[in-house]
Parts: C-alpha cells; structure tokens; sequence
C-alpha cells in the first residue's frame, strides 16, 4: 500500500494551486473530504490509488502523481487497489419473496454479525484452478448485465437488486484476481453495475443509498484507472438535486460534470441535466442552449463494440425527450405534448420503465393545457405499469398528475380514474 508521503503531498499541493483550486474545491471533485486531502498534502496520511487517480485527473499531471505513489511502495498491478471498496465485507439478507436488503460490514464487525440468515458475499481469498481468472465470465457478465437491465423496465427494483449486488461482487473480486487489460475490464464493468444498482435504488426511494452505490461505481471505476466516471456520478447526483426541486444545485452539478477531459456521452448527458435543471428554474433561453450542447456532444460519442453504456439505452432520441420533459416545467404544455407524443412514438413497446416515466409525464402536460379528459385517456393505461415497476421517481410525476385532476372532478374520466390514481400517487417508495 502507498505511505504517508512528504513529496507526494507537496506535489499534490503545487499542482492544486496551480490550477486555481482550494481545499474546498478540489474535495468537490475528487469526492474526498476537505480534511482528508489536507493530511495528505501534510504527509500525514497515504492517498488511497483511487484518490491519486481522481487527483491526477483533475490535476491534469499526466501520471505524475500515479508515479510518485508508484515509486514510493505501490502494490502490483495484481493486488486489489486500496480504499473503501477492499476495506469492507459485503452481506446480504434475502426474503423468501424474493427481495433483499444489503449492508456493507467492516470486516472486524463479521464476526460479531450473526450471520445464520445472511450471504456473505465473498470468494475466500482463492482464484479458479486451472483456468485464467474469472474465464469467460466477463462476455458473460456483459450480456447479463443487458438482460438485468432490460428486466428493470418491467419488474419492481428489488426482485432485481440481490442478484446485481452479488454479480458487482463477483466482477470485484475477481479483478482482484486479474493483472493488466482483464483486471480494468471486471473493473469497469463492476461500476457500471454498481451505477445501475445506484439508479434502482434511488427508483425504490432510497437517495442516501442511491449516492453509496454511485460513489461505489466511482471507487470500482477509479480503481481500473478510469476516473471518467466521477463525473458521471455528478449528473447521477444532479438526478436525486432534480427530483428535490432544487434547481440551482441540479444546474451547478451538471455543469460540473461537463469538463472537456471527460468524454462526450458523459458530457452530452450532463447538459442534458443542466437542461433539466434550468427549466426547473424557468430559465427557458439557457434551457435550449444546454439541449443545444447536449445534442452536438451526443453526436460525437465514441464508444466501441465492447464498451458499457452510461445511462438510458432505451430512448431513441434522448435529447427530444428531454425537451419534452423540459418544456413541462417551462410552463409550456402544449409543446411539451406534442413533443412527448412525437418522442413515444419511437420508444419500443417493452421498455415498460421508459414508457410510464415519459408516459406520465405527457399526461401531465395534456392536463396542464386543460385537456383533462385526454389526459385521463392517456393514463389509464398506464396504471397497471405503474404498480408494476414500483418506481419513486415516476410517483413525484403521478402526484402532481393526481393534484392537478383533483381539481376537475366535475369530469367523468377524473371520477373513474381518482380512486385508482389516488392510491398509486401513494405508493410506498421503499
């Protein structure tokens, strides 16, 4: 493991102020306390590998800071990275239903945890025999993870959550396993499980555990020496900013995100975010602008056969649902129907999740214009979705759907539709 550094922590401190950035700063975007950057810059403290990638990152060294780590006592490149997700045992309870609820243990409280109805979710320490490491199993996990994500447009988030939890453990242990290119793949494909278990948990009403499992996919990310994906996890924190109506924080994390060393899907989604937020504000002219950005960077996305996708693989033209999402909160409903309408039209019949979420909210802007009795015909069939997929995030939409009909009951439709509606716009979120 790295030690407590005096040169690394002067170097750290030089390239900071060189950039312009305080303490306060650079802990925003690296993820990292103020307090903790401060030890290390002292040579108090040893920086974990993740916290020199992000810092090298952010800093722009080009290595330096990796190789100053690397001279003063780095692991090989075959031993797990230290940090939070090698420090912590994970354990799992499951229901006979089906559902399950997990916690991450320090490995001193294992002993004392009382573990006769929960899986431990470890490997014991040895690799395969006679095999490569973990052989086949990444195509695998690939294509499983394809599966699980197409399953979530159409099932609750936890039938789905025990059985991606133990495969982002799995890919994890076995880069612990792995040396060189198999080692970075497990890796990055354990944080993109690991942000997609951090999506479904915030769609099962859970935000603080939704930001542990995103700040996970940034560690597993960070670790395979990819710390693209922190800035990923500032559009995913916007997300949860978004839904608690705070606009400035929602647009102030997004534009975050949006620096030119991340890659143009991250930032492309990112402005997409910023888009969002600036609508919540009213702020209509910058609300285009961001789409506008976001357009032209989603455009240019690079990717290759083998890589994950970040965010929804299941909207055909994202950016003109996200105008349409936008032009909701601009106070524009007509447009934001004609919009939507033109934007579902394009979305498959199975991508259930998808068809609610955007569903509802045309419903929402048809009955913002006044047309109450399309807008019931637009949601009762939406109905059975909704009590399907459980989502937190689609009932925010429901409610404010329910509220704005509430006030139409002289309408046949809202009296047939109320009574359903009303108990769905409750639903318990977790």
């Amino acid at each position: 493991m790295p030690q407590p550094s005096t040169e690394f922590g002067e170097d750290l401190r030089r390239r900071r102020l060189d950039a312009g950035l305080s303490l306060t700063a650079l802990s925003a975007a690296v993820h990292y306390s103020k307090a903790q950057l401060s030890k290390v810059e002292r040579g108090i403290k040893a920086p974990s590998r993740d916290l020199v990638r992000l810092c090298d990152a952010v800093l722009k060294a080009d290595g330096a800071l990796n190789a100053l780590v690397s001279t003063a006592g780095a692991s090989t490149p075959s031993e797990p990275a230290p940090g939070e997700i090698e420090e912590e045992e994970w354990m799992m309870q499951l229901s006979p239903e089906g559902r399950g609820w997990f916690q991450p243990v320090g490995r001193r409280q294992v002993v004392s945890a009382g573990t006769a109805s929960l899986m431990r979710l470890g490997m014991g320490g040895q690799g395969p025999v006679g095999l490569a490491p973990g052989a086949g199993m990444l195509d695998a996990s690939r294509t499983m993870f394809t599966h699980y994500r197409r399953l979530g447009q159409s099932v609750e988030p936890g039938f789905l959550l025990p059985g991606l939890i133990a495969q982002t453990h799995t890919l994890r242990e076995l880069s612990a396993h792995s040396n060189g290119k198999p080692r970075r793949e497990f890796l990055e494909l354990a944080s993109r499980y690991a942000e997609y278990v951090g999506w479904l948990v915030q769609e099962s009403g859970d935000e603080q555990a939704a930001l542990w499992w995103t700040q996970r996919a940034v560690d597993l990310a960070a670790a395979g020496g990819d710390p693209a994906l922190a800035g990923y996890a500032l559009v995913r924190r916007a997300l949860i900013t978004l839904y608690q109506d705070d606009a400035e924080q929602t647009v102030a994390l997004a534009q975050r995100a949006q620096s030119g060393t991340l890659p143009p899907r991250i930032r492309g989604l990112a402005a997409q975010r910023e888009a969002q937020g600036h609508a919540l504000a009213g702020n209509h002219r910058a609300c285009l602008r961001a789409l506008d950005r976001a357009r032209a960077l989603l455009a240019r996305q690079e990717g290759s056969p083998d890589a994950t996708v970040i965010g929804s693989m299941h909207l055909p033209d994202s950016v003109g649902m996200v105008t349409g999402w936008c032009l909701v909160d601009l106070g524009r409903p007509r447009e934001a129907a004609e919009e939507l309408d033109r934007q579902l039209s394009l979305v498959s019949d199975d991508a259930l999740r998808t068809q609610v979420r955007y569903g509802i909210r045309r419903a929402l802007a048809y009955a913002s214009d006044g047309e109450i009795d399309h807008a019931c015909a637009l949601t009762a069939p939406l109905l059975d979705g909704v009590a399907a997929i459980r989502s937190a995030t689609i009932t925010i939409d429901l409610h404010r759907l329910a509220r704005i009909l509430a006030r139409h009951r002289d309408h046949d439709s809202v009296r047939r539709l109320g009574p359903r509606l009303g108990t769905l716009s409750r639903l318990p979120t977790s």
